[in-house]
């Protein structure tokens, strides 16, 4: 089920707005990326049960200690994601997603972790299962890569979110990687956005059920709108904020919000975690301009 009309307007409209508000503000906008960056490495990796905190993220991102000890394979997964999403900021507004690009970033993910298979695909003898799917055998990859990316390029009828929704469910089924299938394909979500124009999103790590409900969904029924759902709502979400910081709104807690404005926190949740205001998350807690006005019940 592709996304609907109207979600279709919002974003359209929420572009518009962003992109009008950019002008001059790029060190503002560069300082919400970079910001992310540490939220985007711990929820990411979270998901592939990396069992390092988001503080120790940024701990190990900033090159401090952290009081614990965690393993060598931790610290560089972290701080080869991060220099990953730095490397797409850049990379994705002037070249089209190919098969050179998907392997570069592989190669820049896994390289210093296991140089032998950094920055190809899988080769004969080498399977990899998830839960309960096997993944396509290695001489296929090639012919099945070649495919959904051929499938992206040139289908021009289809949204655009609805395009980067089916190449991740595809992505993910081929498993084309020994390893960092995941965040690799979490990564071209984003460099495939960027392309065209959008700012990143961030799955997290407290929605992996849903996330991972959606590939059964497509597994099972071909169907897409999950995954759809969840890249729509992310990336409302973050336009919500990058809006919210480009007009120089007064930032507060959505918890604040709700007493200032006689509303109950739940009802209030509820509308953040629907979009349906544009409310936004920092480290978990969700934040809302001050001076945002609710419509009346």
């Amino acid at each position: 089920m592709a996304t609907n009309k109207q979600i279709k307007d919002r974003i359209k409209g929420l572009k518009a707005e962003h992109d009008q508000l950019c002008g001059g503000r790029e060190s503002l906008l560069n300082m919400i990326d970079e910001a992310e960056v540490p939220e985007a490495v711990y929820n990411s990796n979270a998901i592939e049960n990396s069992t390092l905190t988001l503080k120790e993220t940024e701990k190990i991102l900033l090159d401090m200690d952290v009081s614990r000890e965690v393993s060598v394979r931790e610290v560089f997964e972290a701080k080869n994601l991060a220099r990953v999403i730095a490397y797409i900021r850049n990379k994705a507004n002037s070249h089209d997603l190919d098969r050179e690009i998907i392997l570069l970033l592989h190669k820049l993910l896994i390289g210093t972790i296991n140089d032998n298979i950094a920055g190809r695909f899988r080769i004969k003898g080498e399977y990899v299962r998830v839960g309960t799917h096997i993944a396509p055998a290695p001489e296929r990859i090639e012919h099945l890569m070649e495919l959904i990316l051929l499938d992206y390029i040139n289908d021009s009828e289809a949204y655009s979110i609805d395009k980067i929704a089916k190449f991740h469910l595809e992505f993910e089924h081929v498993h084309p990687f020994v390893d960092g299938n995941g965040r690799i394909g979490r990564v071209i979500i984003n460099y495939q956005l960027l392309h065209l124009g959008f700012p990143q999103v961030i799955i997290l790590d407290k929605e992996k059920k849903t996330y991972y409900r959606a590939f059964w969904e497509y597994k099972d029924n071909k169907n897409a709108k999950i995954m759809e759902k969840i890249i729509t709502s992310a990336l409302l979400e973050s336009f919500h904020k990058r809006i919210t910081y480009l007009k120089g709104e007064d930032i507060i807690p959505l918890s604040e919000y709700s007493i200032l404005n006689k509303r109950t926190a739940s009802s209030l949740l509820n509308s953040a975690k629907r979009q349906a205001i544009p409310a936004f998350r920092e480290k978990g807690v969700w934040k809302i301009s001050k001076n945002h006005i609710l419509e009346r019940k």
